[in-house]
């Protein structure tokens, strides 16, 4: 019987492409050093920068340093569990976090595992948690606004669908206060939220999931949470994964809000692994990178072109400063990267103005294109910054005790009231609609003659009377956006109304 070779060389080609294909390819390496979070491995000469690696016991970890003969690696779990000597293998992929329906009304860490005592989550998809941000061509102008629900903050510095607008302060000045607002005001707008705690306090961050429950938010909110408890390269990672639960609705065309609560305990977290693993430190200690972490997380906030479904990321990063200190490594950095700041200063806080937004130093710089038109008609916020700046100006110089002139006092005394007025309560965000009715009695001298510790209550008493007895003013208002001739009259025939019959001097 003749032996055909041809035959015989193709099925042992067959043979081994099939046996390939059957071969999963994993390289391993040996655990040299473990501690802090922190390991080196040995043997892992393959490895990609940013890798997901995998420990025993299901504990995964990341790639950070490439060195000659080992690798530095974070770890995404209890350190304890893992000794010298232990095999790690490489998986070929990048850190990945499951996104979609099933994330949204939940409390997750950062890989995305529930912490709330629910089920499971079950997601078929996954998007990698750190991925380069839409180019310039794919991107259109802020002009869309997102009402917060807050006077002091939608009247003087807007804030528009694809902005990146910083909220700065020391502690206990409100600062996640104006986050959760803005998150409650979303509710039957469609944008999706999501709220990343970094280095809180656990039962901080209980007090924002309960309230969010409370207020219904919770079944359009998911909450990404890397507490204190958590250990450095979880609250270093917490902030991308936020992001990429989010950028998955973007793509579809949808809204979302990303609240970063806050960025101060990232960056440490960061410098804390980056010192571990021995990379060269700059100033105050971080590394030379730091601001590479937050640009290349906050320049995924975009409003998307039309071609690639109009969807939106909007981010709210927070930043903590020391007495004040804008001007220290980390404030500016964020800062120079974000559309705008949002400064609560604390004497304005503990002098009972709250929420304490300092209105010279607090800046929109995509203004009034955050705006609908009702709004920024110089009747009503168009000329409102100004107003406060030069009262504050007033302020200084009237406590010298000079006397002034009726002009100067009557601007004092307006000044006041539109401070009293810009008061808020915490947990109520207003629609813009009545913030611009209650702001134009304001500007426009119907309540000068309310005393300043009755003002808020005129406010209540006006807006309460609107929705009873001129129900379609609010209704028209709502849907116009804009204050024409016609609903300015309407307006101040009601105001007059109110004043003459219902308002109680």
């Amino acid at each position: 019987m003749a032996i055909n070779v041809a035959e015989i060389t193709s099925v042992l080609k067959k043979e081994i492409a099939g046996f390939e294909n059957r071969l999963q390819m994993s390289e391993v390496g040996t655990v040299i050093e473990i501690g802090d979070g922190i390991a080196q491995i040995y043997g892992l000469s393959g490895a990609m920068a940013g890798e997901l690696l995998e420990f025993p016991n299901g504990i995964m970890g990341q790639v950070f340093n490439l060195e000659e003969d080992s690798i530095g690696a974070v770890i995404f779990g209890d350190p304890l569990a893992i000794k010298e000597g232990d095999q790690v293998k490489t998986t070929r992929r990048l850190l990945e976090v499951p996104v979609g329906d099933a994330v949204i009304g939940r409390v997750v860490d950062p890989l995305g595992r529930p912490i709330d005592g629910g089920p499971a989550i079950v997601s078929s998809e996954t998007r990698k948690m750190d991925i380069v941000a839409p180019g310039i061509a794919e991107r259109q102008p802020v002009k869309e606004p997102l009402q917060t629900g807050i006077k002091a903050i939608d009247s003087m510095t807007p804030i528009g669908r694809g902005q990146r607008e910083l909220i700065l302060g020391d502690r206990k000045t409100g600062k996640t206060a104006i986050a959760v607002d803005a998150i409650l005001n979303q509710k039957g707008t469609g944008v999706k939220c999501f709220y990343v705690a970094i280095g809180q306090k656990e039962s901080s961050v209980a007090g924002v999931v309960e309230v969010l429950r409370k207020h219904g938010a919770m079944e359009y909110t998911t909450v990404i949470v890397a507490s204190a408890a958590f250990s450095a390269p979880f609250q270093y990672v917490a902030a991308y994964a936020g992001c990429a639960m989010a950028e998955y609705f973007m793509w579809k065309g949808q809204h979302t809000l990303v609240v970063y609560d806050d960025l101060t305990k990232q960056a440490a977290a960061y410098r804390q692994l980056s010192l571990l693993l021995r990379r060269p430190p700059g100033r105050e200690a971080y590394p030379g990178d730091v601001f590479y972490l937050h640009s290349r997380l906050l320049e995924r906030a975009v409003k998307l072109s039309d071609e690639k479904g109009g969807g939106s990321l909007t981010a709210l990063p927070i930043i903590e400063t020391q007495e004040g200190d804008v001007s220290a490594y980390i404030p500016t950095n964020v800062i120079s990267i974000t559309d705008g700041q949002i400064y609560l200063e604390p004497d304005l806080f503990f002098a009972g103005v709250r929420p304490a937004v300092n209105v010279g130093i607090s800046v929109s710089r995509v203004g009034g294109n955050a705006q609908i038109k009702a709004m920024k008609d110089r009747k009503v916020a168009g000329s409102l910054r100004l107003d406060l700046a030069a009262y504050r100006e007033l302020e200084a110089f009237a406590q010298l005790g000079t006397e002034l002139d009726k002009a100067t006092q009557k601007q004092l005394d307006r000044g006041a009231r539109l401070v009293e007025l810009l008061k808020q309560p915490q947990y109520q965000p207003l629609p813009v609609e009545q913030q611009v009715m209650s702001i134009y009695s304001a500007t426009q001298g119907f309540i000068d003659d309310v005393p300043i510790s009755r003002v808020q209550e005129f406010e209540k008493s006006f807006l309460q009377y609107v929705d009873a007895a001129h129900p379609a003013l609010r209704t028209d208002l709502a849907a116009k956006k804009e204050l024409s001739a016609e609903l300015e009259d309407s307006l101040k025939k009601v105001l007059t109304e109110f004043k003459a019959k219902v308002w109680k001097k």
